[in-house]
């Protein structure tokens, strides 16, 4: 039913540092900014960096990971050096993890990669895209019957903690009220898009569901039962 990640907010409290960080750290060129808002590119997601200045604000401790191109994993290690990044190995590919100035846990997935043909490793370039974000959610059946009823399906579900793992257009996570790796915690209030051939029938298929529902900029905006801001717009 969706097909991609249109964008993701995160609030900041201070633009400025908040600009600076994704900038200077990441490599992200704003294509978009107002004093309340700017907007990156990232592969066809926005990143979106708002100041609480209206609703939906952006989401707060927000955990969501880049994905960054093949062997580049020591170039993102000097980067983010400062720092002082967690580092986790999942079989296959690893994830630096750092905060970024207004407490969102920020990860970098790097997938093993050979180095380039002269030998040399290649360079930490902008992040390629965001394959990850993170929900905190209060009831984890009914969130994911949410998420599922919008074509998302579990491929995970966590042993210990209260977590699942969904899979569609980029993998979701919906956390319980927990801390994770690095500390992390999942979002409140986060905003998040998607793109879908049917606006109205992606808000009605979560409709038992939602809270709010409004029309925007030729979609469609609900509000799950957890406070999470969800927007459709048509595909092209």
């Amino acid at each position: 039913m969706l097909t991609r990640l249109t964008h993701l907010a995160l609030e900041a409290k201070d633009l400025d540092a908040a600009r600076a960080f994704y900038e200077d750290r990441f490599g992200l060129s704003a294509a978009h900014g107002t004093d309340d808002e700017v907007r990156y590119p990232v592969d066809g997601t926005e990143l979106r960096l708002r100041r609480p200045s209206g609703v939906p604000r952006g989401g707060l401790h927000t955990h969501f990971a880049f994905a960054a191109a093949p062997g580049t994993l020591s170039a993102w290690r000097a980067r983010l050096t400062a720092l002082d990044p967690e580092e986790v190995d999942f079989g296959g590919y690893r994830s630096l993890y750092v905060y970024d100035p207004d407490g969102n846990c920020v990860e970098v997935g790097v997938e093993e990669g050979d180095a380039d043909a002269d030998g040399a490793a290649p360079d930490a370039a902008a992040p390629t895209g965001i394959f990850e974000v993170v929900l905190e959610v209060a009831d984890l059946d009914t969130a994911v019957a949410t998420y599922t009823a919008l074509g998302f399906e579990p491929v995970d579900r966590g042993a210990s903690r209260r977590r699942v793992r969904l899979r569609g257009p980029m993998d979701l996570e919906l956390w319980e009220p927990q801390l994770g790796l690095a500390d992390a915690r999942g979002g409140v209030h986060v905003d998040v898009g998607f793109e879908t051939a049917d606006p109205g029938a992606a808000a009605d298929a979560v409709s038992e569901w939602t809270t709010a529902r409004e029309s925007v900029d030729g979609g469609v905006r609900v509000r799950d039962g957890d406070g999470h801001w969800v927007t459709f717009i048509p595909s092209p």
